[in-house]
Parts: C-alpha cells; sequence; structure tokens
C-alpha cells in the first residue's frame, strides 16, 4: 500500500487478524467410489475435497458450492462423460482448471476438450500419485494467476465506474443536496456495503445535507450517535471496525445491535485538508477490503471532496 497514505495504517492489523488461510476447493467426480475415496485421501490435505459420483451430481454440487479451484473428473460415467460434464461448467466458472481422468483412449473426445480450454491436462487410468499430485499443484497455480488476473480487472474497471460516477454526479446534479444521494450509491456499489451514508459536516459537527443508500430496505442515519464517527472527525483520519461483535466498546451500542451492522467503516471526505463531510460503509458481515481497495477507497474519497466542493460553490 502507498506508505503516503499513514491513515490507513492503523486498520492494516484488523484486516490480516481476519485473514484465514482457507484450503481451495476441488471436486473429484467419479462414478467407483474406490476411485473418489483414493482422490480424497490423496488431496484431502490441501484442498477442501468435494465428491460426486455423477457430472449430475457434480453439478449440483457446484451450484451450491460455487466456483472450486480445480475439478478432477473421470471421462467414462454412465450419465455423461467427462469431457461432456466439464464442459457444462465452463460458462458459470472459467476460471476452474479442469483435469479428466481417462483408462482409455478417446483421443477425439480429448482433443476436442483441450483445444476448446475446457480441459488443462489429462491423466491416464492407472494413475502415477506423485504425477497427479503435480499436475494438480500446477493446476491450483494456474487457477491462482487467472482468478488474480480477472481480479485485477474487474477492480480496475469498477474503480473506472466509480470515479465517472462521482464526476457525473457533480456535472449533473441540479442543486447541492441531490448529489448526495448518488454519491452514497456509487461507493456502497463499488464497495459491496449494505449501507452507505455521505454526510454533511458543518465545522465539527453532523449536520445539513445527506444521502443514504441502502442495499435492501431502508437504513436509518445514527451517525451522530457513533463513537467510531466521533473519533474519525477529531482525528480527522480514517477508523474502521471490521469485526463489531469481537469489539467491546461498540458491541453494546444499541444502534449497532439493531442494524445488524458487523463492519463499519468512516473516512472523512476532506478538501484542502478540511473535512467537508463524512463517507460511512457498513457491512451486515465482518469486513473483508484489502488493502489496494482502501487504496482505491482513499482516491475516489478525493475525487467525491472535489465534486462536492464543484457542486456547492458551482451549480
Amino acid at each position: 500500500m502507498d506508505n503516503a497514505i499513514p491513515e490507513l495504517d492503523n486498520i492494516r492489523s484488523q484486516l490480516k487478524s481476519l485473514e484465514r488461510r482457507k484450503k481451495p476447493k476441488m471436486l473429484v467426480v467419479d462414478d467407483e467410489p474406490d476411485n473418489l475415496d483414493l482422490l480424497y485421501r490423496t488431496f484431502r490435505r490441501e484442498f477442501q475435497v468435494l465428491k460426486a459420483e455423477s457430472g449430475g451430481s457434480a453439478l449440483e454440487i457446484l451450484s451450491q458450492e460455487g466456483e472450486v479451484a480445480v475439478i478432477i473428473s473421470d471421462q467414462r460415467m454412465p450419465e455423461m462423460k467427462g469431457t461432456e460434464f466439464l464442459s457444462k461448467t465452463v460458462p458459470q466458472f472459467p476460471n476452474t482448471v479442469r483435469i479428466i481422468l481417462t483408462g482409455f483412449t478417446d483421443i477425439e473426445d480429448l482433443v476436442e476438450a483441450i483445444n476448446s480450454g475446457q480441459v488443462y491436462k489429462y491423466i491416464t487410468k492407472p494413475w502415477d500419485p506423485n504425477e497427479l499430485k503435480a499436475v494438480v499443484q500446477r493446476a491450483a497455480e494456474t487457477y491462482e494467476l487467472l482468478k488474480q488476473r480477472t481480479e485485477e480487472l474487474r477492480r480496475a474497471q469498477a474503480q473506472t465506474n466509480l470515479l465517472m460516477t462521482l464526476v457525473q454526479a457533480a456535472q449533473e446534479s441540479q442543486s447541492f443536496d441531490e448529489c448526495f444521494e448518488p454519491i452514497a450509491r456509487a461507493f456502497g456499489e463499488n464497495f459491496s456495503a449494505d449501507i452507505a451514508i455521505v454526510q454533511m459536516l458543518e465545522g465539527t459537527e453532523i449536520a445539513g445535507a445527506r444521502g443514504i443508500y441502502a442495499r435492501e430496505g431502508e437504513a436509518e442515519n445514527w451517525l451522530a450517535d457513533d463513537p467510531l464517527v466521533k473519533e474519525a472527525i477529531a482525528t480527522g483520519s480514517i477508523q474502521v471496525v471490521v469485526n463489531v461483535p469481537a469489539d467491546d466498546k461498540l458491541a453494546e451500542l444499541a444502534h449497532y445491535q439493531k442494524s445488524d451492522v458487523q463492519a463499519h467503516l468512516i473516512i472523512p471526505i476532506k478538501y484542502r485538508e478540511v473535512a467537508i463531510a463524512l463517507l460511512s460503509l457498513q457491512w451486515k458481515r465482518p469486513c473483508t477490503l484489502r488493502e489496494d481497495e482502501l487504496s482505491t477507497l482513499h482516491l475516489c474519497v478525493q475525487q467525491a471532496a472535489i465534486a462536492l466542493t464543484c457542486t456547492r460553490y458551482h451549480p
């Protein structure tokens, strides 16, 4: 993270304390129970292994569990062939890496599947455990790389969209009060918050215009009673609690209990080092913002400050 943003340093430890190294998910599909058990025992230490005895059952598991890093599927199965099953997973899970197990020569199906990108590699039965482990390790690394690149593109696009929305809000709002709601919505949607509030400040007091975004239903604005907000105003720096139920000072507050908010981030919106408004992002789950997202947030808050100032003094 950019070391020029010292006010973000105080939340690094909180974010890291929530990180848990989770085992990547793997789905193994084979109509022979012995093979399923063998694959499970082989990979259970490095992966969270899901098992299915047919392509149809595997599709049901994916619909419930979501994306997995690696799929290992037998080719010859009664209901549908492995290549047919794997082809059905491509549209929804393009980053998943697929491996086929085959005990016979079915060159046409395998070549077509590999050439179309549906299969990363095929392994012949009976397989060599060390070879299979090596292939799966490379497959998992490939998945992480694909996932990282996809996420980088998504973040870049999201940041561009957010900045465009902020500029558009400043240009199109008919009055100063009207620009708050679209700015709150833009931040809320971009950072997957359940609630987002942009609140005007008058000096060091909460007052004036506000914009409120709620993913579902309506949201109550209780910022004036929140000690986290008071700290943000007093220090002029970002404040965040990533897990409210674990925070003794906040867990017992009525507004947190009533709203089910489990994570709350407050950042002053400053123009020329003077706080003119506050941005509140609230989640009904522990916060999962990464450090790069916090840097994006800081950049976009600076743009929001310019948008609010321009709209206020040059309507």
